[in-house]
């Protein structure tokens, strides 16, 4: 099956991809070592950050927010691959793509930003690169468990890299963060970010002092410390606890969103308009399951994701806010965290009335960013805003507007693995809900002896899906 690439060509992303992959020859050159590459102490921080930034945004809102989105039937496919993948018909070959770009464009490059950074004894840029580190990581852990990393990014110098321990690359992470945090709280060094850095300069007509996007970088970093403890608490009160004290340290508002926003280009579009642009009605938006669950409930988010009248920029059903050119890919975001907030309070507490006022709050900071009016979202609070009966079931509720709120991130997929919430009904004839991303094929050819054995759709599960 002829697989579909989506190019992005602006000087932003296509700036500079080193060669070298993990593990493997390179998806996208099929060589170690790239004769055209220049020589990484003549490489500027300031490009490297700005592909890193670009190359992260697209590749998640790419292939990984596609099949993701498929998986937990955000959405559903209705022709060619996505219509196999919607039935889970997945194989290793389908995963090349995702891998490579992963391991490459971002953290191959990322890795070589981070190094250039220690070099150049530059804090700024070191403890950017360290944040934007962790958080692929941990993408790549959630959906594939076991990867290489400490082995990873030499080149020629390790052909076959080893396999990390999924739990312990949690730990990796953590130090990442750690050092990031240490970083970005002292001195700058030499250089310091300016509009090149999208994410927290998105609007690069104002004056955003580096304090100032210091300190959100900062807040990322707890978000994603969060995140981890968040994934390791079911039944952990310890966990939870460490996920409401980092919680603490990151977002007070959506102006504190981690997420990047495309241009208005053809080039430079977001990845689902390019999909959509190119191949409309390989996915629907409107027969989803969520489609379904949103419109038997009013949700007035509904038209913010979908457009049942077919008028929507690529006329494929895709709402405004995620489906145009210039949409958002969003990383982690303030709602996202008072889901967190909601759930490791009923965890560590099952005090469901403080936990209902975290749970309301993150709700209407979903509703906020989307741009629903208040009234709308008082209404819809006030009826599906009330958690009720044992903690348990309080938490499935929290999970299952944390679902709606987390629409296109994959993210929402590490959320139904771990609470099963909301009940998504498998394909007919399958044997379950995949819980897990297949190896790629090129790290069988390539890596085969480090891969771990008797991989599939569903076993061995992550870590801390229990």
């Amino acid at each position: 099956m002829k697989r579909f690439k989506i190019t992005i060509l602006t000087p932003v992303i296509a700036a500079l991809v080193l060669s070298g992959v993990s593990c493997k020859k390179s998806f996208f050159s099929d060589a170690n070592i790239n004769p055209n590459s220049p020589d990484p102490n003549s490489i500027i921080p300031s490009v490297m950050l700005s592909t890193v930034e670009g190359t992260t945004a697209y590749a998640q809102g790419g292939d990984f927010s596609r099949y993701t989105s498929l998986l937990t039937q955000q959405t559903k496919g209705d022709a060619r691959q996505a219509q196999g993948y919607y039935g889970y018909t997945f194989t290793s070959v389908d995963f090349d793509s995702p891998w490579g770009n992963w391991y490459t464009s971002v953290m191959e490059n990322n890795k070589t930003l981070m190094d250039i950074s220690d070099k150049k004894s530059d804090n700024a840029y070191g403890g950017i690169s360290r944040v934007l580190m962790a958080y692929s990581l941990q993408v790549a852990v959630d959906m594939w468990g076991s990867i290489p990393y400490s082995q990873a990014f030499k080149g020629a110098s390790n052909l076959q890299a080893k396999y990390d321990n999924d739990k312990q690359l949690y730990d990796t992470i953590f130090a990442l963060l750690n050092t990031a945090i240490s970083k970005l709280s002292g001195p700058t060094g030499p250089d310091v970010p300016g509009v090149e850095d999208v994410i927290y300069y998105p609007d690069q007509t104002l004056t955003i002092p580096w304090s100032v996007r210091a300190a959100q970088w900062i807040k990322f970093a707890h978000a994603i410390k969060a995140r981890l403890y968040i994934h390791q608490a079911k039944g952990n009160a310890t966990m939870a606890n460490n996920a409401l004290a980092e919680i603490a340290q990151s977002f007070t508002s959506n102006s504190d969103n981690a997420q990047y926003i495309f241009g208005e280009t053809e080039t430079s579009a977001n990845p689902w308009y390019q999909f959509n642009e190119q191949r409309g009605g390989d996915i629907s938006f409107t027969t989803s399951t969520l489609a379904t669950k949103m419109l038997a409930t009013g949700d007035p988010r509904f038209n913010k994701f979908i457009d049942t009248s077919f008028k929507d920029i690529n006329q494929v059903g895709m709402g405004a806010y995620y489906g145009n050119g210039h949409s958002p890919v969003e990383f982690i975001t303030y709602d996202e965290l008072l889901f967190m907030k909601a759930e490791a309070t009923l965890i560590s507490t099952g005090d469901l009335a403080t936990a209902q006022t975290i749970f309301r709050a993150a709700i209407q900071a979903n509703m906020d960013k989307l741009g629903v009016s208040a009234g709308a979202a008082s209404t819809y609070i006030t009826a599906h805003g009330n958690l009720t009966g044992t903690a348990a079931n309080a938490i499935a509720q929290v999970s299952a507007e944390e679902y709606i709120a987390l629409y296109l991130n994959p993210e929402a997929f590490t959320l139904w693995r771990r609470n099963g919430s909301p009940t998504l009904t498998p394909v007919a004839g399958s044997s379950g809900i995949p819980r897990r991303f297949l190896y790629p094929q090129t790290e069988y050819s390539y890596n085969g002896a480090n891969v771990p054995a008797s991989a599939t759709l569903y076993a061995p599960k992550i870590f801390w899906d229990k």
